[in-house]
């Protein structure tokens, strides 16, 4: 069974910084790449970034290029997500999967997580 938890999430103020984990309980993460997505209020789930399972390649969303590193811990089964520079329009629960571009773009693989939310104040 295929389980993604999400952790580090929280309030920070405008400007501030937060680093989410995913530990994800798939005998396959070394080998996939990974992703991170959010979904602001209202709005539909969006891609956010993307690491190749080597870690050797990286891809973002032009909103976040710049603030956000994605990275991972193979060994750990771990994908990380910091984030600095927040501004309010960050806000959002985030969520991390396995991801395919078989679609055109990025998307999911695996059932989503509970995600973990981040609220930016201005």
């Amino acid at each position: 069974q295929v389980q993604l938890v999400e952790s580090g999430g929280g309030l920070v103020q405008a400007g501030g910084s937060l680093r989410l984990s995913c530990a994800a309980s798939i005998h396959i993460f070394s080998s996939s790449d990974m992703g991170w997505f959010r979904q602001a209020p209202g709005k539909e789930r969006e891609f956010v970034a993307r690491i190749n399972w080597s870690g050797s390649s990286t891809a973002y969303a032009d909103s976040v290029k710049g603030r956000f590193t994605i990275s991972r811990d193979n060994a750990k089964n771990t994908v990380y997500l910091q984030m600095n520079s927040l501004t309010p329009e960050d806000t959002a629960v985030y969520y991390c999967n396995a991801v395919t571009t078989a679609g055109g773009g990025y998307a999911g693989i695996y059932s989503w997580g509970k995600g973990t939310l981040v609220i930016v104040s201005s």
